[in-house]
């Protein structure tokens, strides 16, 4: 699928302070917190809790962090009670912005999330004034070290996929929303190992960022939104080339 972002695998590629550890974490737990709220807390019955927890195993949450966070969910512990919300908004330049919160405080939430847009040169919109330039969709990583590309292609397409493509060392599967479980199934069936699965939203159209300053302000407002503690994923339609976005990286970093 031409023109997807990949401001994810940027982040998740980033070195890992323990802070920044420590906030994935928190963002982890709050997902399967959430999951088992909307799903009931049986991974075997709720896929989107399944994924939550074998995300949160995969990075290293421990398990009686997990258990917690399925009864906080559940209403089996007291805790916060978060829900799921989608802001949308404009990043300079013109780049649509799509933003998955999980809050406990809605008022609290999106006027931090507007803070951040308007302190960055963007602007948070109104509801369904930029998602409708994205697709919903499955994405499933398969590393390319582990199993040729060839032999994912076929298994993904017997399967119903849309689209297999390669990407940054992995081989990413495309799915429609509905799909991505029975697709995980096909793929486990034929031994093939996964390595991530989750639902994002892919752009219909990407924004061309062609100058250095552009691309540091693009990349300062979604680093900053990436930070916040109630977010749980950005994403963008931007594409810029691999060494503008390393020299914007880098100049986000250094501040």
């Amino acid at each position: 699928m031409a023109g997807h972002s990949h401001w994810a695998k940027v982040r998740h590629q980033k070195g890992v302070t323990d802070a920044r550890k420590g906030k994935l974490f928190s963002k982890l737990v709050r997902e399967i917190a959430l999951a088992a709220k909307l799903g009931g807390g049986d991974p075997g019955f709720n896929p989107r809790l399944r994924r939550a927890v074998e995300s949160a195993k995969s990075e290293g949450v421990a398990s009686e962090s997990i258990t917690r966070a399925i009864q906080r969910g559940t209403g089996e512990l007291a805790g916060a009670a978060y829900e799921e919300i989608l802001y949308e908004g404009y990043a300079p330049g013109g780049v649509a912005v799509l933003v998955e919160a999980a809050t406990d405080n809605r008022n609290r939430t999106a006027a931090e999330i507007r803070s951040l847009f308007t302190r960055h040169g963007g602007n948070l919109a109104g509801s369904g004034s930029v998602s409708w330039l994205f697709h919903r969709k499955g994405i499933i990583r398969v590393d390319a070290s582990e199993v040729p590309f060839d032999r994912v292609f076929e298994a993904a397409l017997e399967a119903s996929a849309e689209d297999v493509q390669p990407a940054d060392g992995s081989t990413e599967v495309i799915s429609s929303p509905d799909r991505l479980e029975g697709i995980i199934k096909s793929l486990e069936a034929a031994k093939i190992p996964i390595g991530s699965a989750s639902l994002a939203y892919l752009p219909q159209n990407v924004v061309p960022i062609k100058d250095e300053e552009s691309a540091r302000s693009l990349l300062r407002l979604l680093d900053a939104l990436e930070e916040h503690d109630d977010v749980q994923h950005v994403f963008a339609n931007f594409e810029m080339a691999p060494e503008m976005m390393a020299q914007a990286e880098a100049a986000v970093a250094g501040k």
